[in-house]
């Protein structure tokens, strides 16, 4: 095509390149997740299944993209009650309260975040080649690995899930963005931990149990979680409240190379016929740094994860 007279069309093509020395914040959201959670019947508030099966699919993007450093995911779910005859604007979405009847929107959607190391020049930093390319082998994986975590559930219709990249100038507002998106987890965590027990174990309608919810603050929330059900909600499991932290850890994995000989040695070799002479040196074991993806669910607001992972920031 380089030499015909239709070559003019690629002038339309247009360079994308994303900045040099910022940080890529990859982050991928479930489209539409909400509809797909009820379809395949996810449990509720967590569906422990979903999540392990997000994990995977995460751990397969980084294990093929060496300049991911972090990972972090969460289950983000959240509602929206209306009355009167007004709008409401929440999280984004414009919802209309047009109608006499309380109602209740129930929107679910699994977010994955990704942070590309600063120096890095990933298909020469292309946005949307990063961007296509990453959301799809996302993708694929979370539907190749499907039957592992959901043997007895089969797709009922492809899933899919949308990406963006924002790119940050700072170590500092990294580790904000993280911060902020750990105490989003949090605070959807208990209110959707509350709401469901009052729902499944109360014996409220779900516009019952927003009321119930309404205006209530933390402490209010664990209150009714240890009154009327005995759950202590630090007790939770801290997949449900803290989310996925994935991250590269460092192994000692030995391997084998073979002795070279000084030049003393081989000296003395000369002078004195071993009895090894004329056989091969036997391989020294070493040990040869090697990473590999492990999920946490921990703190990532304080300073101790970051501390103890310097290469996050500094690569």
């Amino acid at each position: 095509m380089a030499g015909s007279k239709f070559a003019y069309v690629r002038k339309f093509e247009l360079p994308d390149p994303l900045l040099p020395d910022t940080f890529m914040v990859f982050r991928l959201d479930g489209h539409s997740f909400h509809r797909f959670s009820d379809k395949h019947n996810f449990d509720k508030p967590n569906d422990l299944r979903a999540l392990q099966l997000m994990d995977h699919a995460a751990r397969d993007v980084m294990e093929e993209y060496s300049d991911i450093v972090l990972g972090f995911g969460e289950s983000d779910e959240f509602r929206v009650s209306f009355h009167a005859t007004d709008w409401v604007l929440y999280r984004c979405f414009a919802i209309d309260r047009s109608s006499e009847t309380a109602a209740i929107i129930h929107l679910y959607s699994d977010v994955i975040t990704f942070l590309l190391r600063k120096s890095t020049e990933l298909y020469n930093r292309r946005q949307a080649k990063i961007v296509s390319t990453l959301t799809s082998l996302f993708t694929s994986s979370y539907v190749f690995n499907w039957p592992r975590y959901f043997p007895d559930n089969p797709l009922q219709y492809p899933p899919s899930f949308d990406g963006r990249i924002i790119l940050y100038p700072g170590e500092q507002q990294i580790r904000d963005y993280f911060s902020w998106r750990q105490a989003d987890t949090h605070i959807n965590n208990l209110y959707n931990t509350v709401f469901w027990a009052l729902v499944q174990q109360g014996g409220e309608t779900t516009t019952q149990a927003h009321a119930t919810l309404r205006g209530t603050v933390s402490k209010e929330k664990h209150e009714i979680l240890f009154s009327r059900f005995q759950v202590n909600y630090n007790q939770v499991d801290e997949r449900y409240r803290k989310g996925s932290v994935l991250v590269r850890d460092e192994i000692a994995e030995p391997v084998e190379s073979a002795v070279i000989p000084t030049s003393e040695a081989a000296d003395d070799a000369v002078s004195e016929p071993s009895p090894m002479k004329g056989k091969k040196a036997k391989p020294k074991r070493e040990a040869k740094s090697k990473t590999r993806i492990v999920v946490l669910h921990c703190d990532i607001i304080k300073n101790d994860f970051w501390d103890a992972r310097p290469g996050i920031l500094n690569g």
